[in-house]
């Protein structure tokens, strides 16, 4: 591996900011945000908007509130194709 052309990996703190789940994971992300960790050791934060906490693939339901109400314009605009 050549020296200097890489990103530095670290370990991280990933938080899913719909349900406040945390994971420590490996990653060249870096973050201005700090949190620190459960064994006491101060690591970068990445917020993310869905995680396996919420995705509802892992789930088998939807954890977080549709905030755009997507789900209510798609029911207006079609109401009337229902058969």
């Amino acid at each position: 591996m050549k020296k200097g052309i890489h990103p530095t990996y670290q370990e991280v703190v990933f938080m899913d900011v719909n349900s406040g789940f945390q994971f420590l994971s490996g990653s060249t992300k870096t973050s201005k945000e700090e949190i620190i960790w459960k064994d006491g050791k101060t690591y970068p934060l990445i917020k993310v908007e869905i995680s396996s906490d919420t995705h509802p693939f892992y789930t088998g339901r939807q954890k977080f509130s549709d905030r755009g109400g997507r789900v209510e314009r798609f029911y207006e605009k079609y109401k009337n194709t229902r058969k």
